[in-house]
């Protein structure tokens, strides 16, 4: 028999010439990073007018199915991701902590919005100040309101950093990566500087 069709066990081996083997190899821990970067199940928290470009990013147009994002979540017990989209007031503060608390690890949280991010324009005494002061922010999406093409690139990016492992799970901190803000043609960014909120 020629090289190109071997026989092996009496079962044809035609097709497979090009490929130089026929199995992968890897670590459980690089196959369970991949399955978690594929599996992300976001949890809804839209407060305000984020919501809507964040409902806007789970249409048929912008398709974060392709991400392994189907649905977003109800519950938090079935979410490992948080998007908060808009301002927390005060009152608001426990009931997102709790949310939090209850959601399954390892869990991520991604800041929509300059809103949640640092409180908006104004410092107002019934506006939280970032959302950091809650919950640990894993990547912060800036804008006013943010595109669904900047919130894309923001769980790209979170899908990034959990297959190149640098988002362990951290008692009481985020990873706090900050993002530019991407224009609606999704190639050249928008002309305003990403929001940067540090730990103090």
């Amino acid at each position: 028999m020629s090289s190109e069709s071997r026989a092996t066990g009496g079962i044809l081996e035609a097709g497979l010439e090009g490929l130089s083997h026929n199995f992968l190899t890897g670590t459980l821990e690089e196959l369970v990073k991949w399955a978690r970067s594929h599996s992300v199940m976001p949890a809804t928290f839209g407060l305000a007018c984020c919501a809507l470009e964040m409902m806007a990013a789970g249409g048929p147009h912008y398709d974060l199915a392709r991400y392994g994002m189907e649905t977003f979540r109800a519950s938090p017990r079935q979410a490992d991701l948080m998007i908060v989209a808009g301002r927390v007031s005060q009152k608001m503060a426990p009931v997102l902590r709790q949310i939090y608390d209850q959601m399954m690890e390892p869990k991520w949280v991604i800041s929509m919005g300059v809103c949640a991010s640092s409180g908006g324009m104004f410092n107002n005494y019934a506006i939280v100040q970032g959302v950091d002061q809650i919950v640990p922010v894993d990547v912060y999406a800036p804008g006013c309101p943010p595109s669904p093409e900047t919130l894309m690139h923001a769980i790209l990016t979170l899908h990034g950093q959990i297959r190149a492992g640098e988002l362990t799970r951290r008692p009481g901190e985020g990873a706090g990566i900050v993002i530019d803000q991407v224009g609606a043609s999704g190639i050249t960014p928008v002309s305003i500087s990403p929001v940067a909120l540090g730990r103090s």
